[in-house]
């Protein structure tokens, strides 16, 4: 099922994603969260507008507590970098003030002279978890969505630690919506700027797994509903600038599109 989030006339609410072709799509409201059992409410409203000039917008599909990610777990792309390929899970953080959903502008950071796009695949935890065994992993999966990781490069290699470089405002698109059917295990993820590609991989080329990220970073910390793990970049990371539109599209799941634009 496809979980989106969005608004409607000053309304926010869930609703499951119906249809195939894009000016078909519809979504039926959710009862309540998706978190816990719940129900569609048969309620249904079209993504595209309508005759009515009622227009749904799609916002962040969750508006996660923490976002954990992780770095260089792809090898061809921590060798582009430079970069060796680590032993063990390597994590940061990016704020939930990064966040932003399908259609809303990266803005470009003021501090930063070249900004870099990250295809990833995110994982979203559908409930509290904490020391998750390897065999219980899939039971803390909500399900799954694109992600761009956008990086200030320049400020994350003069200031060797990521909080700047990585947590600015509008540094993590997540979207369009969540696909909790999925098996993530070889998915094809791929991203375009301005409709020319950029990085083409495969899930299955990650150096850890989804589920040695999650024993990892639950030996330390809670997981809550709606948070979300970055799994990480293949190669072919590349700078941005002010005009450009980026496209992160994934298999099974859909694509996410946002534009740059210059902050201020």
């Amino acid at each position: 099922m496809r979980i989106a989030r969005f608004s409607i006339d000053g309304n926010v609410a869930f609703g499951a994603v119906e249809g195939d072709q894009p000016d078909e799509l519809v979504l039926d409201i959710i009862k309540g969260i998706p978190f816990t059992d719940f129900e569609l409410s048969g309620t249904k409203v079209p993504l595209a507008p309508s005759e009515s000039g009622t227009r749904v917008r799609l916002l962040p599909p969750v508006l996660p507590n923490k976002v954990v990610a992780f770095g260089r777990n792809y090898a061809d792309h921590a060798r582009e970098l430079g970069n060796e390929v680590p032993d063990a899970p390597f994590a940061f953080f990016k704020p939930s003030t990064s966040v932003i959903g399908p259609g809303d502008d990266i803005q470009y950071p003021p501090f930063s002279e070249d900004l870099h796009h990250e295809a990833e695949l995110a994982v979203v935890i559908g409930r509290m978890c904490r020391e998750v065994p390897r065999e219980r992993v899939k039971d803390v999966i909500f399900g799954y969505t694109c992600a761009n990781d956008i990086t200030a490069r320049d400020v994350q290699k003069r200031e060797k630690q990521w909080a700047r470089a990585k947590g600015f405002d509008t540094s993590c698109p997540l979207g369009p919506w969540v696909e909790t059917d999925l098996d993530p295990s070889d998915l094809t993820i791929q991203l375009t700027v301005n409709g020319s590609q950029r990085q083409l991989g495969r899930t299955s080329e990650m150096i850890h797994s989804i589920e040695d990220l999650i024993v990892n970073i639950t030996e330390a910390m809670t997981l809550l509903p709606g948070d979300v793990i970055l799994t990480g970049t293949p190669a072919g990371v590349g700078p941005l600038t002010v005009g450009d539109e980026v496209a992160v599209s994934i298999e099974g799941i859909g694509t996410l599109t946002n534009k740059v634009v210059k902050r201020g």
